[in-house]
Order: C-alpha cells, then sequence, then structure tokens
C-alpha cells in the first residue's frame, strides 16, 4: 500500500530532483503542498496530476 502523503525527500525521489529544489519550489509556491505542524507534506495523487499538467483545483501554499 502506497503512502497517501511524502515528505520532501519522498517527493524529491518521485519527481526526480534534490531536496533542495523542493524547498525552493515550495517556497516560491511552485508546487502543491500543505505544512502541517511545521512539517511540509505532499499529497501523492496531487503530485502526480501536477506532474501531468492537469489542474489540480488546489493552490500552491
Amino acid at each position: 500500500m502506497d503512502k497517501i502523503t511524502l515528505d520532501i525527500k519522498e517527493a524529491a525521489a518521485l519527481i526526480g530532483v534534490s531536496h533542495t529544489t523542493m524547498y525552493t519550489a515550495v517556497r516560491e509556491g511552485q508546487i502543491p503542498h500543505k505544512k502541517v505542524r511545521g512539517r511540509i507534506l505532499f499529497h501523492r495523487d496531487t503530485i502526480e496530476a501536477w506532474l501531468r499538467g492537469e489542474p489540480s483545483g488546489q493552490k500552491a501554499q
């Protein structure tokens, strides 16, 4: 069973970029994410749709 949410390192591995690039994308609002108690989390389905260029209906936060 796949996890529903991903942390920075897991999302970076899924996308194929460094975790530094992920932090930059989050800071610049380029990638959809949520902050929960100081942690940056990504919803797997939302990230996969974002990669395909599909509108997710969710703004990057």
